[in-house]
């Protein structure tokens, strides 16, 4: 049974950065595409980004050219960089996985293991 625990989410103001990252334990996710979702209140939640196991990377619209995702298969972590921050950013956090090979599905519903979440918060 894996499990996904991420960490490193937090408050900074408009144009700021963070990093949050996400290690998974019982689960080697070779074969698998791992991604970050946000949740909003009230909201479906949103697939923001994603990379398969070839390393193919895939971006939300909101997310292109200021987030990048990236993984350490050694480590079996993946951390999103996320820069430029907007209050619209704001929203829990996800890690998930599910084994599809190099192809990343964008919904949620697709993955099978997730994170317990890690807010992100900007403010203006």
């Amino acid at each position: 049974q894996g499990q996904l625990v991420e960490s490193g989410g937090g408050s900074v103001q408009a144009a700021g950065s963070l990093r949050p990252s996400c290690v998974v334990s019982g689960y080697t996710y070779g074969g698998s595409c791992v991604g970050w979702f946000r949740q909003v209140p009230g909201r479906e939640r949103e697939g923001v980004a994603f990379i398969g196991d070839d390393g193919f990377t895939r971006y939300s619209d909101s997310a292109k050219g200021r987030f990048t995702i990236s993984k350490d298969s050694a480590k079996n972590s993946l951390s999103l960089q996320m820069n430029s921050l907007k209050p619209e950013d704001t929203g829990l956090y996800y890690c998930a996985a599910v084994r599809s090979g190099n192809y990343c599905y964008t919904r949620g519903f697709e993955y099978t293991y997730w994170g317990q979440g890690t807010q992100v918060t900007v403010s203006s």
